[in-house]
């Protein structure tokens, strides 16, 4: 994907999750690693509203070089680019909203909850994986993007990478080659939220452990 394709891309993407509700107003942003920078939406920009000559253009020093200003989370963005570069699930693209499902799911869990969603679907095992739940820092804390940096290095070396993690009270950040697949991968996160939503949360059984491993080897599942 070259860097034109790029800008469309993330225009498309964003104006999908702005008219289906993954996204309202000015939140969330998406960017794009290129091979001698970053795209990234600019602050305060409606994902529904975005041109391609106006997101944000940076160098692989996070200097600006072109486009409106670049949203405060570029700093996040960079950290998980860095972090998983070396895994099995290096990012190209991330996306971060504030799923309303999700944030529910993060409002009711516990303070010493580690993971945000119980592996309660095939799908879910498949197209996502683990969900670290990230404690609670204030939007653009430099603390927030060390403490997902250490997320995907202990969950790569125990040998379950990862593609999204849950920051608490505000929203996940996903990651995958194209803003396409990472979109898809949101969809299917915020599904499973909203599921764990409706069910009573004394219901809500998670497959075992024979049916994950049958998952993973059946179709190559991180979990």
């Amino acid at each position: 994907m070259n860097e034109d394709q790029a800008r469309d891309e993330i225009v498309r993407v964003g104006r999908s999750l702005f008219e289906r509700g993954y996204v309202h107003a000015t939140a969330g942003n998406i960017s794009v690693r290129l091979a001698d920078g970053f795209l990234i939406t600019p602050t305060d920009a409606c994902l529904g509203a975005l041109a391609p000559e106006r997101l944000a253009r940076l160098d692989q020093d996070g200097r600006q070089t072109g486009g409106d200003r670049a949203s405060k989370t570029i700093a996040l963005h960079r950290r998980i680019y860095q972090a998983s570069s070396s895994t099995a699930a290096p990012a190209r693209c991330v996306i971060h909203t504030h799923s309303t499902h999700l944030v529910a799911c993060s409002l009711r869990a516990g303070p010493d909850q580690a993971e945000l969603l119980p592996p309660i679907t095939p799908y879910f095992v498949m197209k996502v994986g683990h969900v670290p739940h990230i404690s609670y820092h204030r939007p653009g804390a430099a603390e927030a993007a060390e403490d997902v940096a250490r997320a995907i290095a202990q969950y790569a070396q125990a040998g379950h990478p990862i593609r999204a993690v849950m920051l608490a009270r505000l929203g996940p950040n996903v990651w995958h080659d194209t803003p396409a697949a990472a979109m898809a991968l949101l969809e299917e996160l915020e599904e499973t939220a909203r599921l764990c939503m409706l069910v009573p949360a004394a219901s809500v059984k998670p497959l075992d452990m024979a049916q994950i491993d049958e998952l993973r080897h059946t179709f190559n599942a991180f979990w």
